[in-house]
């Protein structure tokens, strides 16, 4: 061998033994040793505590994490973002985080609910730092080993989330699947000139005339034509049963015409000034006019015998609705108040004076008995749900914009409206979490009015732009979950 490659050698062995002995803790504290002891060789030990991470499942304690420290404002956008295939997403990284990590996940929350984060046990959940391997073995009955006789590639607990039922997410289309012209509709707020009749036939009053569109042969036809009395059409409203259409006039009177026919029954008087409202209720029909009058009158017998005056608005009645049971009327005028009348009385038997603003928006829940939604306008921009059988108000929401119809699904708890200024929108609203289903555009003016199909189905909305834009916003299928609520006398019978 090399001498100068030995004498390197031994001197960086030799440096190498020097070190560690300066370096080890008997070097540090000298001992005496005693002579008569055996000698003893020094036990290496660390000089900290190094615990234990094998079980620590990093990727998914960071996951959640980073999960819970968003900012409400991100978890906003990252719900609206994943509106469409955020189930889709969640599902698939669940699986992976089975598959991978084995992080054992039976079931992925709905992403559009508040707490996005999965299912997971809470000890995943709550503990980052764990010092000491899970006692705990798996078995193939906890689900996280795969039996030896399953054919699938996957493990029992992502079976389980892979066969977890999951809701059908709702879309709505936010393009309307018909537009038809409507030259000379009124950009009119206190006017109601739309309606959709059980025969599923639609009538429309433009100028001093009402025309009729039959939905199911798309067949246009006029009924009548007012401009031969210098008049003009303020309101059209159908029957129950689809057969009779009220047509109220610039000048005061009230007409009643058979569709099928296109003859004119009556012409009842009573009004001194435009009738801009009118609602049926079975054979009775209900009109408020700009003279503050609600003339209620039965058509099959002349109209002084059954004539009922209600008084109580300052200023125009622009909005009637009766109640589902036919037992109440609710009106809504110029005056920013809402008021419940009944059949036995001449004076309403409720005042609703929170709005700020033109009371025109009103609809009565069909799910919920007495419940009560109406809208205000420009000043006011906000949608109050009444209690009408406790006489209190209920909830608010500040829609943003002027309010100018409203409608309940006849199959789901939900409710749509129209809107003026100043961003002319309709949103779909479900209640009573009050949330934003859907919002449609498409109006140049304001969405002054509105009707719902006989199916529940598709609405129809109107505006100063001339065009009548139709909407698939509701679903057929009535929802299999039963809506309790204090206002339906009918859950507490025994």
């Amino acid at each position: 061998m090399d001498q100068e490659y030995e004498r390197r050698l031994l001197w960086q062995t030799h440096f190498q033994n020097v070190s560690e002995n300066m370096l080890s803790p008997s070097a540090l504290n000298p001992q005496p040793v005693s002579s008569t002891s055996p000698a003893t060789i020094p036990r290496k030990t660390g000089d900290r505590f190094i615990p234990t991470r094998a079980s620590s499942n990093w990727s998914i304690n960071f996951h959640t994490i980073n999960e819970n420290g968003k900012s409400p404002n991100q978890n906003r956008k990252v719900k609206e973002a994943n509106s469409d295939n955020g189930k889709d997403g969640v599902a698939y990284a669940a699986l992976l985080k089975n598959e991978l990590l084995g992080a054992g996940i039976e079931k992925v929350s709905d992403p559009q609910t508040e707490d996005r984060r999965f299912q997971m046990p809470m000890q995943e959940r709550r503990n980052l730092f764990r010092y000491a391997l899970s006692t705990k073995r798996s078995t193939i009955e906890s689900g996280n080993e795969i039996s030896p006789y399953s054919l699938s590639p996957v493990s029992n607990k992502s079976q389980k989330l892979l066969r977890s039922p999951r809701k059908p997410t709702r879309k709505i289309s936010k393009i309307p699947f018909k537009v038809l012209d409507a030259p000379e509709l009124q950009d009119d707020f206190y006017l109601n000139l739309v309606d959709w009749s059980a025969a599923n036939v639609l009538s429309v009053g433009l100028g001093a005339c009402v025309y009729l569109w039959s939905a199911c042969t798309s067949q246009v036809t006029r009924l009548c034509d007012l401009s031969i009395d210098g008049d003009s059409v303020t309101s059209v409203c159908w029957n129950e049963r689809g057969n009779f259409v009220a047509v109220g006039t610039h000048k005061g009177y009230v007409q009643i015409w058979d569709a099928a026919a296109g003859k004119k029954l009556t012409s009842l008087d009573g009004h001194s000034a435009r009738v801009g409202a009118l609602a049926w209720n079975a054979d009775q029909l209900s009109s408020g006019s700009r003279d503050r009058l609600i003339l209620q009158r039965d058509v099959r017998t002349p109209p002084l015998q059954s004539e009922r005056r209600l008084q109580g608005h300052r200023q125009e009645v622009c909005g009637l609705k009766w109640s589902p049971d036919h037992q109440h009327l609710a009106s809504g005028g110029n005056d920013n108040k809402l008021f419940v009348w009944n059949n036995s009385s001449l004076s309403p038997v409720q005042q609703y004076t929170e709005h700020l603003a033109a009371v025109k928006a009103i609809a009565w829940s069909p799910h919920q008995h007495g419940l009560l939604a109406s809208g205000g306008g420009t000043a006011d921009r906000c949608i109050r749900f009444s209690n009408t059988l406790t006489c209190q108000p209920l909830q608010c929401v500040d829609t943003g914009s002027q309010v100018c119809n409203l409608a309940w699904s006849k199959h789901a708890n939900e409710l749509v409206s129209t809107h003026g200024y100043s961003q002319n929108q309709i949103l779909v609203w479900k209640y009573p979490s009050l949330t934003q289903v859907a919002k449609l555009t498409g109006h140049s003016y304001r969405v002054l009015y509105l009707a719902i199909s006989p199916d529940g189905e598709a609405i129809v909305t109107g505006a100063g732009d001339e065009t009548l834009r139709f909407w698939n916003v509701f679903s057929k299928t009535r929802s299999t979950k039963e809506s309790k609520s204090v206002l339906n006398l009918f859950t507490r019978i025994r």
